[in-house]
């Protein structure tokens, strides 16, 4: 289908990645990007930590336990060939409490069911080797993981599908979508296009593009806000590599933790609070038809109701420095609340059921003309060239079998 074209919505990781993998895989094809903001990777990837997540606590057999590892070993190849900075520093995740040791051993079989290398259970003395600051009773070290420029990431992407000949609009936000036949016509803040095809990467607002394309979506996206510290520079030899607590599984928030950047900072963090705006990274940022729409969704109220004791933790975190630091503290005790200085925030694109249940795998939508990415939170930035290759499979039945030739295509 040479003549065919493609729109992809949203210039984040994900659909910068969707949009370079279908140039590669179907080289004919004219392939546009409309972004709403002034630059690529506004929000979501260029705002979150910065951490390569390996796949240690996902669920195995999920999509994030399968494209996590592999995407990870992706972008790390990536990165060497577009000269983007990274470095897989490792990972210790602590347990400082008893009840905390069989949510410990959990991860480590769901971390060597998910196929994650060179795991290891280290004691106390052991862990100090590792993190000298850290107190703990056990902790699992994770030599995969790492961290990275996912902006520089993002910057790459772009000057690729320049160079495959891929068109990267911003300040593009749609207005509508509507069909004509078998083609969309796209309307945005750049004009009107018509294509075959259209791919909905939109993150914070792909629940509201999937309904201008008229289908009936029962999930709904709550913006959940993370905030963050850094710690002083002089302070900042307290950690080594990246320091996290034991999560409480099925809860898709890690928990405040330490980690390392690539810029030799440290960041403490995030919480997770429902923000006012889909990109409120503030409590004074109220949109209010976004906050209109989240105090409107039944689902909201179900999950505050049933997660009540961690909803109020995370906003008293949110609130209350010293309650913040006491978090910290728990993994490095030398930590103290004048070696805090105030970070940046990142918003969650978090998919939520009606009954309140938070969608914790990555959830696609495939229908004739239309592909939509709906729930693609951490570690979506991860492994964002591994779902592009599985969103191009999943639209073989509609544009054809990828170009042989492609697969193996050089990527400079």
């Amino acid at each position: 289908m040479s003549n065919s074209s493609v729109v992809v919505v949203g210039a984040g990781l994900i659909g910068l990645a969707t949009a370079r993998a279908i140039c590669r895989a179907y080289p004919g094809m004219a392939v546009t990007v409309l972004e709403k903001e002034a630059a690529p990777a506004s929000h979501q990837s260029g705002r979150n930590s910065g951490v390569l997540h390996a796949g240690l606590g996902y669920m195995p057999g999920s999509r994030k336990a399968r494209l996590a590892p592999a995407g990870l070993r992706q972008l790390v190849a990536f990165c060497d060939l577009h000269g983007v900075a990274y470095d897989i520093c490792g990972k210790l995740v602590v347990a400082t409490e008893q009840a905390e040791l069989v949510r410990l051993e959990e991860l480590l079989r769901r971390g060597r069911l998910n196929g994650l290398r060179g795991l290891e259970w280290l004691g106390p003395e052991a862990m100090r080797e590792v993190e000298p600051h850290v107190v703990g009773i056990a902790a699992l070290r994770v030599p995969e993981e790492g961290i990275a420029d996912f902006p520089g990431v993002a910057r790459a992407l772009v000057r690729e599908l320049e160079r495959l000949g891929a068109a990267v609009l911003t300040g593009a936000e749609v207005t509508a979508l509507r069909r004509r036949r078998s083609r969309w016509l796209v309307s945005s803040h750049r004009g009107e296009l018509e294509c075959d095809l259209l791919v909905n990467c939109a993150g914070l607002h792909s629940d509201r593009i999937a309904r201008l394309a008229g289908e009936r979506v029962l999930l709904r996206i709550v913006p959940f806000r993370g905030e963050y510290y850094r710690l002083r520079p002089d302070r900042a030899h307290l950690v080594r590599h990246l320091i996290y607590p034991v999560p409480h599984l099925g809860y898709p928030f890690l928990g405040v933790h330490l980690t390392r950047r690539i810029d030799g900072g440290v960041l403490a963090g995030p919480n997770a609070v429902l923000a006012f705006a889909r990109e409120g990274y503030r409590w004074s940022t109220v949109v209010p038809k976004d906050l209109v729409e989240s105090v409107m969704f039944g689902g909201v109220w179900r999950f505050a109701v049933r997660h009540r004791s961690m909803v109020l933790a995370e906003a008293r975190s949110s609130l209350s420095r010293g309650h913040f630091v006491r978090s910290l503290r728990r993994l490095v005790p030398e930590i103290a609340p004048r070696d805090l200085e105030s970070g940046p925030a990142g918003v969650r694109a978090q998919a939520m059921h009606p009954d309140g249940r938070l969608a914790d795998d990555f959830q696609v939508m495939v229908r004739p003309g239309v592909l939509h990415v709906l729930n693609a939170p951490s570690p979506g930035a991860t492994a964002c060239l591994a779902i592009a290759d599985e969103l191009v499979a999943m639209l073989a039945d509609q544009v054809g079998e990828p170009a042989r030739q492609s697969r193996v295509a050089p990527t400079d």
